[in-house]
């Protein structure tokens, strides 16, 4: 069939969870045997988020081929299983560079370069790329930021055109917001009204209302909505909070979601989306009531900074049938005298990624009190190298051990900037980025929690590396190198394999974790988290 387009955008407030209504939208047409994919297009200027503090933003997701972007791709690929590119996320900045260099090479010919139709034209292009390129039933966009903002008119714009351009191959969604104002006991629909005319304001005609609340809707709310949006009132459906973000496919399942769109856009609907591995996966997350407690020790005291981490860790607990509680650590107020004290009640720890030299110290402080207390440690990235630091501050005698991107005088530099990276000025985009191979030691603990597997791909976001000329003293004191890249020979995963679980992850595998599969190593590191606190 034509590739169908669907465009969710949102009015009233932000952080309403489009990405999640994409996401949920997603799977059930790929539960209904559609081939689908989600992008992003977000109207901040940036090129990208890899320069965005995470206090801004939240964490920046990476894809396999190595585009920083949004963390609703994360959203996207968790629910879904697909794996999206750097054709899933587009910023205004990438739209408004494309547009410069053509104009700098010549190719438009001396015209006046305007918002409409040059601007509008590559957002269109850009909406419909992926599709070029492998064919999909559907492409749901969704257009980050909230109607009203001046910065997301061009995408409006954009997507107006198109809607007319592609017929009945197109369907617009709006989320909005509908307040409960407790001094009057009432749910207020004018919110939406005027979210909804400012969109038709706009030429955008919404097919599908989907409204977020914190309380239940009336059949008569939902039909007076629908008569002041113009809106079938089957096609109003009502987004409630829930217990985790995973009840809400079954939720807009259940709300005929996926139906309502296939039958807008003329597409037969039969039968339900299949979810039975989805609701087998909510049922065991409903059942398990034992509690694990899992200590992030990371600088950012925000939920979202660490958004694939939580994820990836529920996702573990949920299939070795326990509920993780994450209890945020600031490495900033890790001492000597109170790291007992912060980590004690903890199952075990994650010792966060991140960059700058602020928290370091506490960090450190972190692997080494989990070192000799047999605390399992899951360092990531930035993590895994405190624990490199750590361990020659302390095991091996180097006192002044650190990075180089700390301290750059360090004679013992054991994390080091990569030769290469070494005449960058630029910082966006010029990191380690995306999937590389890794080899793992068949002796190993690794080897065992990744099934057997002696080859894996993971997904790299960082600049500095173990440095290898340390790497014989390691391995002779006892702390290996058993994950290494096959091409540069760069150290990838370290580990104590006379510790309980001891592992340092060069790459982030919580980019790779879903649902349905979730990431091996946090599957083995629960497992051992809830064997030690049994034990305990």
């Amino acid at each position: 069939m034509e590739t169908k387009y669907i465009f969710i955008t949102g009015g009233v407030a932000s952080s309403l969870g489009k990405g999640i209504i994409s996401a949920s939208l997603g799977k059930l047409l790929q539960a209904r045997g559609f081939k689908i994919t989600i992008q992003k297009f977000d109207p901040y200027i940036n090129i990208d988020p890899g320069t965005l503090n995470p206090y801004e933003h939240g964490e920046c997701y990476v894809t396999a081929d190595g585009q920083e972007t949004d963390l609703d791709l994360g959203h996207y690929e968790r629910f879904t299983g697909i794996q999206t590119t750097r054709d899933n996320s587009v910023t205004t900045g990438r739209i408004y560079l494309s547009v410069i260099e053509r104009e700098r090479r010549g190719d438009y010919l001396g015209k006046t370069i305007q918002v409409v139709p040059h601007i509008t034209d590559e957002i269109k292009r850009r909406i419909r790329l992926n599709a070029t390129k492998e064919h999909f039933d559907f492409v749901i966009t969704e257009i980050g930021g909230t109607i009203g903002d001046i910065e997301s008119q061009p995408f409006l714009e954009a997507i107006r055109q198109l809607r007319w351009e592609l017929g009945h191959n197109a369907l617009n969604i709006h989320l909005t917001y509908v307040p409960y104002l407790a001094a009057a006991g009432e749910l207020k629909t004018k919110p939406t009204q005027t979210s909804v005319k400012q969109l038709q304001g706009l030429g955008i005609q919404p097919e599908v209302l989907v409204l977020r609340t914190e309380h239940t809707l009336s059949d008569e709310l939902r039909a007076k909505v629908a008569h002041f949006c113009n809106v079938d009132v089957n096609a109003v459906i009502q987004s409630q909070d829930l217990p985790s973000i995973y009840e809400v496919p079954a939720n807009m399942q259940r709300q005929g979601l996926d139906t309502i769109c296939l039958k807008k856009m003329d597409i037969e609907a039969e039968g339900v989306a299949d979810l039975g591995a989805w609701h087998d996966f909510l049922e065991r997350r409903n059942k398990a009531t034992k509690v694990l407690n899992i200590g992030l020790v990371g600088k950012y005291d925000l939920q979202d900074a660490y958004k694939s981490i939580i994820e990836s860790l529920a996702h573990a607990g949920t299939y070795n049938d326990y509920k993780v509680h994450t209890h945020f650590i600031n490495s900033e107020h890790i001492k000597a005298n109170n790291v007992g004290e912060l980590l004690s009640p903890m199952a075990g720890i994650v010792i966060c990624p991140g960059f700058g030299s602020r928290g370091i110290e506490g960090k450190i402080l972190a692997a080494q009190y989990a070192r000799t207390h047999n605390m399992p440690a899951f360092g990531i990235c930035l993590g895994m190298q405190m624990m490199v630091i750590e361990f020659a501050r302390n095991v091996l005698g180097y006192s002044d051990a650190n990075s180089s991107e700390i301290d750059v005088k360090t004679p013992h530099n054991v994390i080091d900037i990569m030769e290469e990276q070494k005449s960058i000025t630029q910082k966006g985009g010029t990191m380690r980025l995306g999937a590389y191979a890794c080899r793992l030691r068949e002796d190993s603990h690794v080897f065992q929690a990744y099934g057997g597997k002696s080859l894996i791909m993971e997904r790299h976001r960082h600049r500095y590396e173990f440095n290898n000329r340390f790497r014989d003293e390691y391995e002779s004191a006892g702390m290996h190198c058993v994950g290494i890249n096959p091409t540069s020979k760069l150290v990838e995963i370290v580990e104590l394999p006379s510790h309980p679980w001891y592992i340092g992850t060069q790459f982030h595998p919580e980019y790779s974790s879903t649902v349905l599969q979730p990431h091996p190593l946090f599957m083995d590191f629960i497992k051992h988290c809830i064997n030690g606190a049994t034990e305990a």
